[in-house]
């Protein structure tokens, strides 16, 4: 009877550590300790230059605040319709799109005073007509670029870069994260 009664406990306590253990494992970013003090509050700077054989020739900026452990979001541009059947009508977004997360050592506690930031931008225009061809649509040019990367507060970063296949220019995106107080 003792070691029917040993053998259930020691199933359930395994049940119960195996159940903590996928909670954890589910999102590993997750500290183990809670606190009652919120996160902190960080301007993001985002930069997009454009390069034509290593010189730039424009930038353009973007900032937005973000909490840590949030995520956020802006977009700029327009929304297109578009006909894919006669008589249906879908809307393509058109500009500048970005997204991310950003997390401290409040979200994660091996981070220290690093950053560890989760971005996603996509760019898109209407191809000039040189790059249009004989297509009667318009086409759309596209570049994207999803990165995660762990940032030092104040200190400028490119976060990616991407070549033009039709050009000789190339597209970077550098953030430079500040605390606010």
């Amino acid at each position: 009877m003792k070691k029917t009664v040993m053998t259930a406990t020691l199933m359930i306590a395994f049940a119960v550590l195996a159940a903590v253990a996928q909670s954890l494992a589910q999102d590993p970013a997750k500290s183990t300790t809670d606190s009652a003090e919120p996160g902190h509050a960080y301007r993001l700077d985002f930069t997009v230059n454009e390069l034509e054989d290593g010189k730039k020739i424009n930038t353009r900026q973007y900032s937005m605040n973000v909490n840590a452990g949030e995520q956020n979001e802006m977009k700029i541009g327009a929304r297109v319709p578009v006909e894919p059947k006669s008589g249906e009508f879908q809307y393509l977004d058109v500009g500048t799109n970005i997204w991310c997360r950003l997390r401290d050592h409040k979200d994660v506690a091996w981070l220290g005073n690093d950053i560890l930031l989760n971005v996603k931008s996509e760019i898109s225009n209407f191809a000039v007509p040189e790059q249009q061809g004989q297509s009667m649509r318009p086409i759309l040019r596209q570049l994207k670029i999803d990165a995660s990367t762990i940032a030092v507060v104040g200190k400028p970063m490119v976060i990616g870069s991407v070549d033009d296949p039709n050009s000789k220019r190339q597209f970077q995106l550098e953030v430079t994260v500040t605390k606010l107080r």
